[in-house]
């Protein structure tokens, strides 16, 4: 409350208030001065206010008094429980901990005021997780409460801790929060073997490095506590199996190191010992941390194919053998019991050529044909043995075949010269320098010698000078070479080799005549560059050509159009419009029938006529005998025809991939019962007479003079 020294108390003086929260939390009665707060305040929301108070005369509005300034303290009560800010807690400790091993802190704050009474106090107690776990009061720390915990029984916890304030004492405020707690492993379990032996069965044709087993000591600890490394310790089997370790899985992998033989061994034993690898020395107590088992491993007979006495055989054989020389031998065996026979062959597909033979029951190897060692020097072929009982069991064998070089091949230019001699060349000048190669290969390297042939020893015109190097030097004997003489020189040189029996051969060196300039390098060869007039540039010799195909062109445009004029002398009978006799072997409408049918086309094929008539020549008696025909084999036409519409088939990319009827509409070579005409019966020796034909009259005297048997008939 408020009041003022002037104040009568008659009503002449009013109150005012201004600063924080005026009007809004706190208002003053103006007439009596009380300061009354309009709502609930909150202590943690704002301690302290300051206001500013000041009396006014009512008449004038003016102040009695200087303006008061106050502050208004908001007293604390226990209005705010604890609370656990970075709550829910998680925390692990290792199991078998010692009792009062720290876990982890919580911690509570509270609202109230901690320097007026015992509103923020706090204290904690463990409501959840006793017996095994316990909480400081004052400092929550909790902490293990029972020994030997252990995580393979159970791994988690979860507590819950209760903070209280006003010192725990009644009518205080308090609130929770929860705490899991894991145990982390330690190396506390041994691993042990679930077993004291195991038994497995492999076959003996298992591959070296298969898996035979895997076997598993069983630890009861995780991550690198149950880490282990197994060890064959003992057994017969050492050299023959390796044990590792799968590092997911903490298995032992058990797999062959050599091949396994029933016929040699048919079991092996193994000691095999499991170990931890990081052992904790403060549980050694607990008895050793590795475990002992027995593995014994069976070996099943299977049927093997036959084995080689070597992987690989090296033979050499010269290239000058004869066919059927030997070049040796392989051997295998059936390394069953049965030791059934074998028989050797060729894998041919290493052998294409098929250079070489086998004996099926020796397995000597034998030359089938000539041997080229430039063509290939060695032959890389499989051998396949194969037992008799069982043809299915193959075994493989691989032979290498070197081919022995003998002196084949001779000598020859190392490449095409192209050798020039100047026209200005002075005697005794150097034009060309030639080497020579061998497609033999000698062991002391090739020796090659150089020298003219007889014939051309004596040449005036170059001479041939050997390097004693594998090369030789070509040089002019002469000058003054001139091209429109001579303009090529052919000059054979014979090249020997050092085999035994040596070889030789002559190849021709060709030299050019070429016009150089001062520095000896060849400017032009050609020998025609004398003939041409001096006069006449390209230009216009490419004009003159030019005339001479354009008169030719009209000089053939001429020949034509006067031929085709020019009415052709030659009678064709397809063009005559007389009468003619036209064989055909169809039976159709007639001979007057020339609508429906086209005679030509039904003309036999068989027949190609010899000669035609003129039609500038009077017909002569040739016409009374019968014209003579050639004849050819009936099946070639259609044969041909097929063959065309096979290859067109055959090479269509739209005909079906696949086999299918293909029906052609053709006829063939003619009729099997050929000509149903009397017209043909001349060539043949028939009886009948055509005599009649001359009481027919006058259209049909043609035929009578042609058939009949008058004394006017002349027969050729």
């Amino acid at each position: 409350q408020l009041h003022s020294d002037v104040d009568k108390g008659d009503g002449s003086i009013k109150y005012i208030l201004s600063g924080e929260g005026a009007s809004s939390i706190f208002i003053i009665d103006e007439n009596t001065g009380d300061i009354h707060a309009t709502k609930r305040l909150d202590r943690e929301e704002q301690a302290y206010y300051t206001l500013r108070a000041q009396a006014l005369d009512r008449l004038t509005n003016k102040p009695v008094e200087p303006e008061s300034e106050f502050v208004i303290k908001i007293q604390d009560i226990n209005d705010n429980e604890p609370k656990f800010l970075d709550g829910p807690y998680t925390a692990g400790v290792p199991e078998m901990s010692p009792v009062g091993t720290s876990v982890v802190q919580v911690t509570a704050t509270d609202a109230d005021d901690p320097t007026y009474g015992n509103s923020a106090r706090v204290v904690y107690s463990i409501l959840q997780g006793q017996p095994y776990f316990s909480v400081e009061p004052k400092t929550g720390v909790i902490k293990t409460a029972l020994p030997n915990m252990d995580r393979e029984a159970k791994d988690q916890y979860l507590l819950v801790i209760q903070a209280k304030d006003m010192v725990g004492q009644n009518g205080g405020l308090s609130g929770t929060t929860s705490v899991t707690v894991t145990l982390t492993d330690v190396n506390d379990n041994p691993p042990r073997f679930p077993r004291r032996s195991y038994q497995y069965n492999v076959p003996e044709s298992l591959p070296v490095a298969s898996v035979v087993a895997r076997i598993k000591a069983a630890d009861a600890d995780v991550g690198p506590n149950a880490e282990m490394e197994y060890k064959i310790v003992d057994g017969d089997g050492l050299g023959v199996f390796k044990i590792s370790v799968d590092k997911e899985t903490q298995e032992g992998i058990i797999t062959i190191q050599k091949e396994l033989d029933f016929e040699a061994k048919t079991s092996y034993t193994l000691r095999i010992e499991a170990a931890n690898m990081h052992v904790d020395p403060r549980f050694l107590s607990l008895g050793p941390f590795s475990d002992m088992t027995t593995v014994k491993i069976i070996v099943e007979d299977v049927d093997e194919p036959p084995v080689f006495t070597s992987r690989l055989y090296s033979m050499v054989v010269s290239e000058a053998a004869k066919v059927g020389t030997i070049i040796g031998t392989v051997a295998a065996h059936d390394p069953d019991a049965s030791n059934s026979p074998v028989r050797y062959s060729i894998d041919r597909n290493t052998d294409l050529e098929r250079y070489f033979n086998i004996d099926a029951n020796s397995g000597v190897i034998t030359t089938a044909k000539s041997l080229d060692r430039e063509t290939n020097a060695v032959h890389n072929i499989t051998v396949l043995a194969m037992e008799s009982q069982n043809p299915a069991q193959v075994g493989r064998g691989y032979v290498a075949i070197t081919i022995l070089d003998i002196n084949d091949n001779a000598p020859e230019f190392a490449m095409e010269y192209e050798t020039t001699v100047c026209e200005n060349a002075q005697p005794g000048q150097v034009i060309q320098k030639i080497s020579a190669i061998d497609k033999d290969d000698p062991p002391n390297g090739h020796q090659f010698y150089f020298s003219l042939t007889a014939e051309a020893a004596n040449n005036h015109n170059f001479t041939l000078r050997d390097n004693k190097d594998n090369t030789a030097t070509v040089l002019t004997r002469r000058n003054g070479f001139r091209r429109q003489e001579q303009s090529v020189f052919y000059l054979p040189i014979f090249i020997v080799d050092s085999g035994s029996p040596s070889l030789s051969s002559t190849n021709t060196l060709t030299i050019r005549v070429c016009d150089c300039d001062a520095d000896g390098i060849a400017q032009t060869c050609n020998a025609e560059a004398y003939i041409l007039p001096a006069g006449l540039s390209t230009g216009a010799l490419i004009a003159i050509l030019a005339c001479v195909l354009t008169l030719l062109v009209l000089v053939l445009l001429i020949v034509t159009m006067r031929r085709r004029k020019k009415e052709p002398l030659i009678f064709d009978e397809e063009r005559d419009i007389r009468e003619n006799i036209v064989r055909y072997d169809d039976e159709g409408g007639g001979e007057e029938d020339t609508e429906a049918f086209d005679m030509a086309a039904l003309r036999n094929l068989n027949i190609i006529r010899d000669t035609k008539t003129r039609r500038d020549v009077t017909p002569e008696i040739q016409f009374l005998s019968r014209p003579t025909f050639k004849s050819i084999p009936d099946n070639v036409i259609f044969r041909e025809f097929i063959w065309e519409r096979l290859k067109e088939a055959d090479v269509d990319p739209c005909a079906p991939p696949y086999d299918s009827l293909q029906t052609y509409a053709f006829e063939g070579n003619g009729s099997v019962a050929e000509s149903l005409s009397s017209l043909d019966s001349i060539s043949s020796n028939s009886d009948q007479n055509y005599d009649y034909l001359s009481d027919w009259g006058p259209r049909f005297k043609r035929l009578a003079d042609m058939y009949g048997t008058g004394p006017d008939c002349v027969y050729s």
